[in-house]
């Protein structure tokens, strides 16, 4: 995108590069940061004020301020967008390569778990998820089912930070090496086991649980500690106090620590 392009330019570039399937959505500042953070090929970026734009990089993530002072360019996002973010920016990023996020996942040993994701139906909850699975350091996120891990709303709901994860869809026949621990109400207390970190942690939909066919696939059966009467957990709260359980990244300082032994 040139700087010397006009806003209808620009408006017509973005509504011809919106149609690629190898394009994806960043809604707002923060999927943008994360994106830009994290390696993302952000072709393109619009907000209705870029100057804000600007300030806001400058004030939140200046490690990125010179790359979002480079990409955004003004445009009238409510002619461009269903629903404009509150922070006045969206942009475009190329999808990450399948291929390699597959071969990434498969790359034995791991140094952390892979959270497996069974028929999930709500695209918030995936997106949180995936902002889960970034922040404590997950492999990455696999989905089973028809739902699409890229879809814009589960990137809003993750802040862009499926580009510091690996977020793919797979069949169970293609999941990852690595035992599979599935949470199930009927399985053995979390609490007495430890998970390794080339486990996969799979979680069942929101309404119905783990299909019978992953669970037949399970090495482990997993609880988490609940109240009686008490129906379930939200998906993100189950994957976070699973992860937790996991044990995370290494403290600060400790990660080259790690590294060297």
């Amino acid at each position: 995108m040139s700087e010397d392009q006009g806003p209808g330019e620009i408006a017509r570039d973005w509504q011809e590069a919106s149609g690629r399937g190898d394009l994806v959505l960043l809604d707002g500042f923060h999927a943008l940061k994360h994106a830009l953070r994290f390696g993302a090929d952000v072709r393109m970026a619009v907000a209705d004020d870029p100057g804000a734009v600007r300030a806001l990089a400058r004030a939140l993530a200046p490690d990125v301020e010179a790359d979002v002072v480079r990409l955004v360019r003004p445009a009238a996002l409510k002619e461009l967008l269903p629903r404009v973010h509150p922070t006045g920016v969206a942009a475009l990023a190329v999808r990450p390569d399948r291929a390699a996020g597959i071969a990434g996942l498969g790359r034995m040993p791991r140094p952390a778990p892979v959270v497996v994701l069974d028929n999930p139906r709500n695209l918030g909850n995936v997106g949180a998820v995936v902002r889960l699975a970034a922040g404590f350091g997950a492999t990455g996120v696999v989905t089973r089912g028809d739902l699409d891990p890229w879809h814009p709303h589960v990137v809003r709901a993750g802040a862009g930070l499926h580009y510091a994860t690996t977020v793919e869809r797979l069949a169970l026949e293609e999941l990852p090496p690595g035992p599979l621990y599935a949470l199930d109400p009927e399985g053995g207390d979390i609490r007495g086991l430890t998970l390794p970190d080339d486990a996969l942690l799979a979680f069942g939909s929101e309404r119905h649980g783990i299909s019978p066919e992953l669970r037949a696939r399970a090495d482990h059966l997993v609880s988490l500690p609940m109240r009686p009467q008490v129906s379930s957990y939200n998906l993100a709260t189950s994957v976070a106090m699973t992860l937790f359980h996991w044990g995370g990244p290494p403290p600060a300082g400790q990660e080259q620590d790690r590294e060297d032994t």
